[in-house]
């Protein structure tokens, strides 16, 4: 009995050292970060930061090209927000506890014009990411528990940034529409000597014929 006990106690104190020391305690390995731009409206993440409760910062977790669609033949529609938005290019968030804040600056290259935005993520989000739910997996057919792990971000011309949280096979849930602030000293903070690439051909042929669709979004 003695020696249960002391497990017991060691497990406990094993515990609340990890509580201490703000490891991570989630249900699942990882949640994730996604970010999508609507068709045609082209974009360039300079960074994607992530803060967790812990006020433990990740720095450039994403960059680059953001999921996006610019079909040849113009038929796409970039107006508005999807019903259900997938989860875009995402990345998982290895190390991170629960989110509290999220930092996107990004180039909309049809503007063009360079924005940032601060994500603050509600209590009331994080306490359903660690809610499972049994849910219908229809791409196998399967019943599952699942979690909302997938924080997805979609950004639009005008600095409007959208956030869901989405599982796998679980609907998305709004949490947030923030509209972002010019970034004054341009793309990369002024160190790119005022450079935006340009957009695809397809892209910018939309443009030309249709414009942005500002507040639509």
């Amino acid at each position: 009995m003695n020696k249960v006990r002391a497990a017991l106690c060691l497990g406990l104190m094993l515990c609340f050292a990890g509580c201490a020391n703000g490891v991570p305690r989630l249900p699942y390995d990882a949640w994730w970060l996604g970010l999508f731009a609507p068709n045609y409206m082209e974009v360039w993440i300079e960074t994607a930061d992530a803060v967790d409760v812990h006020d433990r910062v990740f720095r450039e977790v994403m960059s680059g090209i953001p999921a996006i669609q610019t079909p040849k033949n113009l038929k796409g529609n970039p107006r508005g927000w999807p019903e259900r938005p997938g989860a875009g290019k995402s990345k998982r968030i290895l190390g991170a506890d629960l989110p509290r804040l999220l930092y996107v600056r990004w180039q909309s290259l049809v503007e063009p014009q360079t924005y940032e935005v601060y994500i603050v993520i509600p209590e009331v989000t994080r306490q359903v990411m660690l809610k499972s739910e049994k849910t219908y997996c229809a791409f196998d057919g399967k019943w599952i528990t699942d979690y909302r792990d997938v924080l997805t971000v979609g950004l639009a011309p005008g600095g409007i940034a959208r956030v869901w949280l989405m599982g796998a096979c679980l609907s998305p849930i709004d949490v947030a529409r923030v509209q972002g602030e010019v970034v004054k000293e341009g793309p990369y903070l002024g160190k790119a000597s005022g450079y935006y690439r340009s957009p695809k051909a397809p892209s910018q042929a939309y443009i030309d014929k249709f414009g942005v669709p500002y507040g639509s979004w």
